[in-house]
């Protein structure tokens, strides 16, 4: 029996680079399905797909906006095309659910390369729950509990919290978590990591007496009870 081929999403407002991008990628086993702006984007899109590829600037509905709609359902990895390069940019990427940044002009090998990680990196997601005190992740269902409260998490939210809850009691530094939660090296100035850990201490600590994620001032957050 033939392998299933992984269903990739691409979504550019240019036929040309539509064209080819779905070209490239089914000459290497993938099968592609083509959109050229943020509304069929969202029109297309369903759980039969593992991966969205997606153009920031398109008519309708932008990237960004089609990407935030697809994290409110889907927790396959996700790919921005854009060509801004600004650090602001990349944040407001990942912000919006995007697991990879991609500045245009770019080689397909670079793309090909960064389609592999994230899909092998979905593959080896560990299949069990992580406990901290009251709190329950299961990593099957990607929902989190604590006491009797079932707690809904986002992608990158959920990302976040698995990282938290495989490295308690270590002292973890922005850029480590940029680098190992968000797979990017990028300049300081970005307040990705600092929204997002405010977003999930919004979900799984401020209604509870026992505060599991403390900051740790000049250096970045922990997690555990104290």
């Amino acid at each position: 029996m033939s392998e299933k081929k992984n269903k990739i999403l691409v979504a550019d407002d240019e036929k040309e680079i539509r064209d080819i991008l779905k070209l490239l990628l089914s000459s290497e086993g993938y099968e592609v399905t083509l959109a050229c702006d943020g509304q069929e984007v969202l029109d297309l899109a369903d759980d039969s797909f593992d991966m969205f590829i997606l153009d920031v600037n398109m008519p309708k509905i932008s990237g960004f906006s089609a990407g935030a709609k697809l994290r409110e359902k889907y927790f396959v990895p996700m790919i921005f095309l854009t060509a801004y390069a600004g650090e602001s940019d990349k944040a407001m990427g990942f912000a919006a659910g995007a697991d990879d940044y991609l500045v245009k002009p770019f080689s397909f090998q670079e793309l090909e390369a960064r389609i592999k990680a994230l899909l092998r990196r979905g593959k080896e997601r560990p299949d069990r729950q992580l406990w901290c005190h009251a709190l329950v992740l299961d990593c099957d269902t990607r929902r989190a509990r604590r006491g009797d409260t079932v707690i809904e998490l986002t992608v990158k939210e959920y990302r976040l919290l698995e990282y938290f809850m495989t490295h308690q009691g270590v002292a973890l530094s922005r850029l480590v978590l940029l680098k190992d939660v968000w797979d990017k090296n990028f300049d300081t100035n970005t307040n990705v990591v600092d929204v997002y850990v405010n977003y999930l201490r919004n979900k799984i600590d401020r209604d509870f007496e026992v505060k599991l994620i403390r900051t740790i001032v000049g250096m970045g957050y922990i997690m555990g009870v104290q």
